[in-house]
């Protein structure tokens, strides 16, 4: 894979698909920094990877701190000599934040602390990047986390899928300034996907196990949650070489969920 000695920074890297992405990424070559605020769950994240024989490196990050975002790329480049990939991962969720999902009882605050990690601290990462990302030989790429989110609304979420409707839009707005550059820009969004974020929204938002998960699958034509394994396959692609052609794109990897307007009760699936 042409990721083979690119150095990746990747937000909120110590679970969910950016540990998978990490994980996939130092097994085909790349140098990993992983970035978050959990950093027991980030040593571990960067443990298994030097145990494994790869190259990674963690820094503890609050991407609420836009010295911390210039410290964190300052500190990578410091480590592995550059950097060639930006993906912007880390994200939360209201539910994650309050137990006041509905619009009549969402505060300010915590639309504010969502669109702040979900929307904005792409936008700093993304500056603060900038200069070493446009020093690359190594086609040089930003790889923003979008959702299903990003086209169509869901209850209990109005904060989540305003930012995430905005990171559709900033990639394509960075894929246009950045072009000149030799940058691209893409992002990815997902439906549903085994982590532990998606476990904390569906508990906040039901406390039937059964109903839940039969509820997150429900508009999936691929008749199940996601894996982050299957992100990280998406995200090292648009990293790499192969996806040289692929720019601005807001790219669904949602098991059917946007393709069709309904429930799967009303299919027979066999």
């Amino acid at each position: 894979m042409s990721i083979d000695g690119s150095t990746f920074v990747i937000t909120g890297g110590a679970r969910g698909i950016g540990a998978a992405t990490a994980v996939l990424a130092s097994e085909r070559g790349a140098n990993v920094v992983v970035s978050d605020v959990l950093v027991n769950e980030g040593r571990e994240i960067v443990d298994l990877i030097t145990s494994a024989g790869g190259s990674a490196h963690f820094v503890e990050t609050d991407l609420a701190d836009d010295s911390a975002v210039h410290s964190l790329m300052a500190e990578a480049v410091g480590r592995f000599g550059g950097i060639d990939v930006l993906h912007n991962n880390a994200g939360v969720h209201e539910a994650m934040l309050s137990d006041d999902h509905r619009f009549e009882d969402l505060s300010v605050e915590t639309f504010d602390r969502v669109l702040a990690i979900n929307l904005r601290a792409p936008f700093v990462c993304a500056k603060a990047a900038f200069p070493y990302l446009a020093k690359s030989q190594r086609a040089p790429s930003i790889i923003n986390a979008g959702s299903t989110a990003s086209f169509a609304a869901y209850p209990a979420g109005l904060a989540y899928g305003t930012s995430k409707g905005g990171i559709a839009q900033l990639t394509r707005n960075l894929a246009l300034a950045l072009a000149p550059f030799g940058i691209r820009a893409n992002c990815y969004c997902p439906a549903t996907v085994d982590t532990p974020m998606v476990d904390r929204v569906s508990q906040a938002t039901s406390t039937d196990d059964a109903s839940r998960r039969s509820r997150q699958v429900s508009t999936h034509l691929v008749n199940r949650i996601g894996k982050p394994s299957e992100i990280a396959e998406l995200v090292c692609y648009l990293a790499g070489e192969e996806a040289a052609f692929v720019n601005g794109a807001v790219w669904l990897i949602d098991g059917g969920t946007l393709a069709w307007r309904g429930t799967l009760d009303q299919l027979d699936l066999g």
